[in-house]
């Protein structure tokens, strides 16, 4: 028989003893690095010329220490990534504690080219502990940027038009990109109307009513030259104004208040003198001034014990009293009628007495009375 195989070497069987303790063993614990949570609800924020990246914040219920945050952006279809700190960028998103980043605030030159396509990610860390890198969605600002309405709107107002002027939402380089702008215009209680799109910032509403009011807003479109789209505005906050009148419709305002005035006072006039007509007892009992007592009477009256009815005897005088002096004749010639003759004289004589008998045919009679 033949002998059986001499037995391997020990030093083949150490690397199958080892594989078979390993089979055994419990799997070595993760990676602690991996043990935060992400960020959620990532939003990219452009308005204007405002860009930003804000997310919900990371909490942990067993440990009050707080997260830090760091963003990297990514210039696609570029595969390298960035972080946003002072040497990439003008400001600095690397460890911070707030869950936002703000590119650039008034100026596009601040942040990332407008032009440009655009990834940004967001990872938490904790001491030594770190999170998934969460991406928010690439864009580009002239794509997906909101538009606001002009700004500072100045009207002057004109004969039948509107001047207006204002300032574009931002500025643009005169080279990627420009702004269209529409006015829309109504007469109060009337349709809107919009104008034809205008590149200027100074536009002319033409043929309007005079005197009337009208109301409008304005409106701004960026359009994108190399990617050939545009992103239309929000509309500005609404304004009237009241346009002005020219010199026809002056002379005609002058004359149609003069010729009312005039009506109105007519009518005014004629009024007070049908009232004065009508009530004119009334009006003449108003207007009337009272009775007075006589100076000397109300001096009396104040005080009785003055001898005043004796001087007022004495101070009369022939020469104060009045005299009435009537003639009745009776003319022959005409027998069964009399005719009565007054004759008013004034006389100072003393007193005349009434002649007893009948009365004569041929001869007046004189009687006076004393008044």
């Amino acid at each position: 028989m033949r002998p059986p195989p001499p037995p391997p070497p020990l030093w083949l069987l150490l690397p199958l003893l080892l594989w078979l303790s390993g089979c055994g063993a419990a799997a070595p614990p993760a990676d602690s690095l991996s043990q935060l949570p992400a960020p959620r609800n990532l939003k990219v924020y452009l308005y204007n010329t405002q860009q930003a990246l804000s997310w919900e914040p990371v909490t942990l219920s067993n440990d009050l220490r707080p997260v830090v945050y760091q963003v990297q952006h990514q210039y696609n279809p570029s595969s390298n990534w960035y972080d946003v700190n002072k040497e990439n960028s003008k400001v600095d998103c690397t460890n911070i504690i707030v869950p936002k980043c703000v590119f650039s605030t008034n100026n596009l030159s601040e942040g990332f080219p407008p032009s440009f396509n655009i990834s940004l990610r967001v990872q938490a860390k904790l001491a030594g502990l770190v999170s998934d890198w969460v991406m928010a969605p690439w864009f580009q600002h002239y794509r997906n940027a909101t538009i606001g309405p002009p700004e500072n709107i100045w009207v002057t107002p004109e004969e039948g038009s509107f001047n207006i002027k204002f300032s574009s939402p931002f500025d643009v380089p005169a080279s990627e990109a420009y702004f269209l702008y529409y006015v829309y215009y109504w007469e109060k209680g009337g349709i809107q109307q919009v104008t034809r799109p205008n590149r200027s910032n100074f536009i002319t509403l033409n043929n309007l009513k005079p005197l009337r009011a009208y109301c409008f807003q304005v409106k701004a479109e960026l359009f994108w030259i190399s990617g050939k789209i545009s992103r239309p505005g929000h509309l500005s906050d609404i304004s009237c104004s009241e346009t002005t009148a020219g010199a026809s419709a002056k002379l005609q305002q002058v004359i149609l208040i003069a010729v009312g005035t005039f009506l109105l006072l007519s009518v005014v006039v004629g009024t007070c003198l049908f009232l004065v007509q009508k009530y004119r007892s009334l009006v003449k009992y108003w207007f009337q001034s009272p009775p007075g007592i006589p100076a000397r009477l109300e001096e009396y009256l104040k005080d009785p014990d003055q001898p005043i009815l004796d001087a007022l005897d004495n101070d009369s005088s022939p020469k104060d009293d009045a005299w009435d002096s009537v003639s009745i004749v009776l003319s022959p010639e005409n027998e069964g009628e009399d005719v009565l003759q007054s004759t008013v004289n004034q006389s100072a004589g003393p007193s005349q007495q009434p002649v007893e008998g009948g009365l004569q045919a041929s001869e007046p009679t004189d009687v006076t009375v004393r008044t």
